[in-house]
Parts: structure tokens; sequence; C-alpha cells
């Protein structure tokens, strides 16, 4: 069955999808309640789309599709505040991050849902061990060929969306030492990694995935985990590699971000992808989990080193311009002032780890963090 017909949209558009925890009040323990909360939500409209996820202690929110910062984050916060109040009926509590800190995999659930059911038969334990969050963050593309360039030209940006949203420093009750170790469960699967170096829509569709689709390995663009994948039907591509944040406020400066280094790159003063731009991607990946902002990464184009940090900085002046044409100024400051300040939410983690002394206290953070948003 040929590739579908890549779906045109208004450049520049965006969305968010978050996969959410559900976690018990009385240990903090994920909670097995998918089911109860998601008909609870059915009796009344809901501002977005909430749908299950692979195991029943997880749920994914979708916001509409959003132009600026301001929209964009007064819906997440509108989602956030539904979803706490439903909590509340329920007992349960709804958290970021992007591992929950101490919960046993094999004890998980699969959701009762065909995909999610075939899933498990194919990949066994490994599809309990998906128990992880992250965010998505699609962005609308005016051509097929528009979409490959931003998939492309976006590789050497990576290890900034790991750094920034890193959340999962915890898990199976250890400190891991990568500030994003949610992303070594994605990468056990086989179809995760990068996509290939294809530039035309054309060759895409009609020659690697019709050679991909006849080995029987997969059916739809559903059935790759990459780090940046086009989606079709919605006209998109969708960027996969950010742990979901401890806050709306966090996801949402983070896909304004993304939103203004897309239409930066579409001005196309920068060189152009190549492959050999992939030379040193697993690298600047593996950086970006292990240390997060404190990582180092290697300028694909000029093989200088500069730490992640730095070079999120100094995009951030490049992006001032966009940030304004945009209104998402504010956003760009959510990112500077992580990137130059305040850090991501695994060091806010660790730091609620050494006080509390406990990974039940970690969860309770994670938990005020969403209900309550940033502190002061």
């Amino acid at each position: 069955m040929p590739l579908e017909t890549f779906k045109a949209s208004d450049s520049l558009t965006m969305g968010v999808e978050l996969e959410l925890q559900l976690v018990n009040t009385y240990d903090m323990d994920l909670s097995s309640s998918a089911n109860d909360l998601l008909e609870l939500l059915r009796r009344k409209p809901f501002p977005g789309v909430v749908t299950p996820e692979m195991t029943q202690s997880m749920i994914e929110i979708a916001t509409d599709v959003q132009r600026e910062h301001g929209p964009l984050l007064a819906q997440l916060q509108q989602i956030r505040d539904t979803l706490v109040h439903a909590g509340d009926r329920l007992n349960i509590e709804i958290a970021g991050g992007g591992t929950h800190p101490f919960q046993r995999w094999f004890e998980q659930r699969i959701f009762s849902k065909p995909r999610f059911q075939q899933l498990s038969g194919l990949y066994g334990y490994l599809a309990k061990q998906f128990t992880v969050f992250g965010q998505h963050v699609h962005i609308g593309c005016a051509s097929a060929d528009e979409a490959l360039f931003l998939l492309h030209s976006l590789n050497r940006y990576v290890p900034h969306f790991i750094a920034l949203s890193a959340s999962s420093p915890f898990s199976q009750g250890v400190d891991t030492l990568f500030d994003s170790a949610r992303l070594n469960s994605v990468f056990a699967f086989p179809l995760s990694g990068r996509a290939p170096f294809v530039l035309s829509w054309e060759e895409f569709a009609n020659v690697y995935f019709t050679k991909m689709e006849s080995t029987g390995v997969v059916k739809s663009m559903k059935d790759f985990y990459w780090d940046i994948r086009p989606k079709p039907e919605y006209g998109t591509i969708e960027l996969r590699v950010c742990d979901t944040p401890l806050t709306v406020e966090r996801a949402a400066g983070l896909a304004c971000y993304l939103q203004a280094l897309c239409r930066h790159l579409l001005e196309r003063r920068e060189p152009p992808p190549e492959e050999d731009d992939y030379l040193v991607y697993t690298y600047n990946r593996f950086q970006a989990c292990r240390f997060g902002l404190d990582g180092m990464m290697v300028n694909p184009k000029t093989r200088e080193q500069i730490s992640i940090r730095e070079d999120i900085l100094a995009t951030l002046r490049h992006l001032t311009p966009h940030g304004v044409a945009l209104n998402s100024l504010a956003a760009l400051d959510e990112i500077e002032r992580t990137a130059a300040r305040d850090g991501n939410h695994a060091t806010y983690l660790r730091k609620q780890y050494a006080e509390s002394g406990s990974v039940q206290g970690v969860v309770r953070a994670s938990v005020e963090a969403l209900r309550f948003g940033p502190k002061p």
C-alpha cells in the first residue's frame, strides 16, 4: 500500500502532544487509572484531545493547531487545570517528567486497544518498559519537500531539545546519571534513531517507503520511532526527542523555540543539510542525554566543539527577529532562562531528591510543579 499523500498545511503552525503520568496519592507510584480518567473526561467537553497510551498508567493530551505562544500556553493551562480537577475527583495525581522514578515496569498493564496489544505481542517486555513520557511537537509545512528540508536541517539542533527538556534522571529507584534516561528506552526499538537522508518526497514515498513496506517491517509512518519524522496525514514534521517537562509553561516554550528555529531555517541562509551532518549525530545525542545542558556537541559543519548550553544561547541571538514576528518572545525568554540560569528539570528533580531524601519526594515535587506551575 503506497504511502499516503502529504497533506500540506499552513507553514509554521504548531501543535503539542504531552504524555502524562497518573500517580497514586498514597504512595506516589503509578496508578493504572487511565480507563477511569478517560471515562470521566468523556462526560464534558475537553479543551483539546485526550487519548490512552501504551499502558494504563499514562495518557496523552494534544492541543489544537496553534500559531502563537499566548494561545498555545492558554490552552495547555486549560487542559492542565481540567486534568488536575478530574484527577482530584478520582483521587489520583497528574505529573510530567520523562520517567517515573521508581515504578516497576513489569507491573504495568497494557491498555486494551488493538494497536497496543499488537505492539506488546511484537516487542515483548519492551512495550511495558515503554512506560516513559515524552513531548512531541508538530510544525506545519507548506509542502512535503519543505518537511524533509526542515527535518534534516534540524538534525544539528536536536541536542538543544533533549537538553532543555530533560526531566528523567531517575529510573527504577536510582539516579541513572543521565539527564534524559527516557531516550535510552526509545532507542531500544529497532526503527528508532534518525530518518534516512532523503530530501525529495517523491523519492522518500516511492522509493524508500516502498522498499521498507515490501520487507513487511512497516505498514505506515506510525511504525517509525525516529527522533523527527514526517506526518503526511497532518502535513507536519514531528519532533519526538523531548521528555515531558514538569510544567506546561516549559512545554509551550520548547514548542515556540522549535517554531522560531524553523522560521530561521526556512530563510535558507545556513548551509543546506547533507548526509555528513549525521557523522556526529549519535555522539551529540548521547552528550545531551547524559549531561544535559553541560554536554558538549560537535558542530557538523565546522567540526568545532561547543557546550550545548552555549550553542543554545548563541542560537537564541539569531532568533529574536523571528520571536518578534511570531509573537513568541516570552517563549524564547523561557528558553534563555532555562539555559542560562534555571537549568533543566532534571537538575530540579535532583535538588528535590537531595532535599526530600526519597524518590517519593521527587514524584511529589513533579505533581506540584504541574499543578501549580513554575515557582516565582
